[in-house]
Formats: structure tokens, C-alpha cells, sequence
């Protein structure tokens, strides 16, 4: 029996045919895995380089505070009046923008 299945051939033209669907796969996971995350780790690096002092921001963890110093891999936020924390740069996750007044007439 196994000798038979060993001894069986493949016809000449489709030794490359069987590899497209693995070829498709691998296109598509590409397309919706790891493409998207590149660009979400990209545009994390990018926002990281340009978090500036006075910027209001929120860590991974939720805490909300002002960043008062800058370093090349931490930043400094004080959180409540004379209360300053030490982050990496990672921590940080967005920033925080100022809401617009209401104007009431």
C-alpha cells in the first residue's frame, strides 16, 4: 500500500499549480494582518517622536497628565500639583486635546 502511494506521480503541468492556493494565503494574510499592523506601529512611532512639553496626554495605563520634560527614551508628567511621574515614551499613549468652550447665549 504505501508503496503504491509512494510510486504514484504527479501529470508534468500541475507541479505549480498546487503551491497557489498557499501563494493566496500568504497574499492575504499580508493584506490583512500584517500590513495594518506596520502601519498602526508606524504611525504609534511617529506620534511618540512628537509628543512636545506642555502637550496634555494619557498613558497606556489612563493616567491623564501634562508632560513637563523630555527625554530621548522617557518623558516626565505631572499629574497633580507638585506630582511628577517618570514614563518611557512607550507608556504614552495618545494626547489629550483641549475641548472647545461652550458659548452660551
Amino acid at each position: 500500500m504505501l508503496l503504491t502511494l509512494l510510486l504514484q506521480a504527479r501529470p508534468a503541468g500541475e507541479s505549480w499549480a498546487s503551491f497557489l492556493p498557499l501563494i493566496g494565503i500568504a497574499v492575504v494574510m499580508y493584506f490583512f494582518m500584517i500590513r495594518p499592523q506596520q502601519r498602526k506601529a508606524a504611525e504609534a512611532k511617529k506620534f511618540r517622536e512628537s509628543i512636545a512639553k506642555g502637550s496634555t496626554v494619557v498613558t497606556i495605563g489612563g493616567l491623564h497628565g501634562k508632560v513637563l520634560d523630555l527625554n530621548e527614551d522617557s518623558v516626565t508628567i505631572e499629574v497633580d500639583r507638585g506630582t511628577r511621574l517618570k514614563f518611557d515614551r512607550s507608556a504614552i499613549a495618545r494626547e489629550v486635546k483641549p475641548a472647545k468652550e461652550v458659548v452660551k447665549e
